[in-house]
């Protein structure tokens, strides 16, 4: 089991960018990738992006590719999210996840979710 926590959230406005970070803590050997997901209310949680901690192999769903960046820093057990060109429905709580299962596509199987840190896009 690993520990994430993740920080960054805030509000932003429209067309602006926001970096994310998550910090892993604990069994963080046993993990072989992250990712980043979100939430909106009333909805169902949204992959966002994934990526290979040893490689740094990255995959992201088709909604956020080209504004989004996943990226990890691995002296510091760290992932990060770099969102830019923030709109209004990127609205939500946006979770940190660790996986010790190798990924295909937007399938990621979580062992290890964080807490989540909300990001507010205002119009």
């Amino acid at each position: 089991q690993v520990r994430l926590v993740e920080s960054g959230g805030r509000l932003v406005q429209a067309g602006g960018s926001l970096r994310l970070s998550c910090a892993a803590s604990g069994r963080t050997f046993s993990t072989v990738g992250m990712a980043w997901f979100r939430q909106a209310p009333g909805k169902e949680r949204e992959f966002l992006a994934r990526i290979m901690w040893t490689t740094g192999t990255t995959y992201y769903a088709d909604s956020v590719k080209s504004r989004f960046t996943i990226s990890r820093d691995s002296a510091k057990n760290t992932v990060y999210l770099q969102m830019n060109s923030l709109k209004p429905e990127d609205t939500a709580v946006y979770y940190c996840a660790a996986s010790e299962s190798y990924s295909r596509g937007t399938n990621f199987a979580v062992n290890s979710w964080g807490q989540g840190t909300q990001v507010t896009v205002s119009s």
